[in-house]
């Protein structure tokens, strides 16, 4: 099992950038595909970003593609979302999920745990 822990959320302007970080418990953080979801107000909860449990696969919603970065560390057990050239419809509730296993998904269902979320908010 494992806890996930999202930092980093704020208010930033539009065009600006903000890194979240996602800290995880337990020591096989290795073991989990990684993936970071939003929520936007009054909006279903949608894919962003996902990264394989080695760190070398990465896969981005059309939306964010060339904007956000996932990376993660393994050793840190943390994975990030680098988020640049942020606009106003970035703004929600960023969460962090994970599954064990090789593969990431763009799925939620495919994931087994959550963070409790972090907001961004991006002013015009």
């Amino acid at each position: 099992q494992v806890q996930l822990v999202e930092s980093g959320g704020g208010l930033v302007q539009a065009g600006g950038s903000l890194r979240l970080s996602c800290a995880a418990s337990g020591r096989t953080f290795s073991s989990y595909a990684m993936a970071w979801f939003r929520q936007g107000p009054g909006k279903e909860r949608e894919f962003v970003a996902a990264i394989n449990r080695s760190g070398d696969n990465t896969y981005y919603a059309d939306s964010v593609k060339g904007r956000f970065t996932i990376s993660r560390d393994n050793p840190k057990n943390t994975v990030y979302l680098q988020m640049n050239s942020l606009k106003p419809e970035d703004t929600a509730v960023y969460y962090c999920a994970a599954r064990q296993g090789a593969a990431y998904y763009t799925l939620m269902i495919r994931y087994n745990y959550w963070g409790q979320g972090t907001q961004v908010t991006v002013s015009s």
